[in-house]
């Protein structure tokens, strides 16, 4: 059993690294000098996402994700996507809501 262990971590060992992995400080550079570049040419559209609560710990749910359960899981991508179609359902709720507050008022 060990011979297995030892021959698989060898093998996980000299397993090269892909570009990604390879150039990881080039990317997180890029990202930011990108971030910056959007936040000076489009500040209103980054000080609405702001504002809203979304924006709030946001990061750090998808890097817990991928760092849990890894990059080909799904669940980074849940973490994404389940809160970009909640936030708009969410919304539909209250206008659906503000608009009927009427049938509130008179007690129906």
């Amino acid at each position: 059993m060990s011979a297995q262990r030892e021959a698989a971590t060898k093998k996980a060992v000299s397993a090269p690294m892909s570009a990604f992995e390879r150039f990881l400080t080039v990317w997180v550079f890029l990202c930011i000098v990108i971030g910056i570049a959007f936040g000076q040419l489009l500040p209103g559209i980054f000080q609405a996402i702001g504002r809203m609560e979304i924006a709030n710990f946001f990061e750090l749910a998808v890097a817990a994700a991928i760092s849990l359960f890894g990059f080909n899981s799904g669940a980074p991508l849940a973490t994404v996507v389940g809160v970009l179609i909640e936030v708009p359902a969410m919304l539909a709720v209250v206008y659906v809501v503000n608009s009927s507050r009427d049938w509130y008022a008179r007690g129906i």
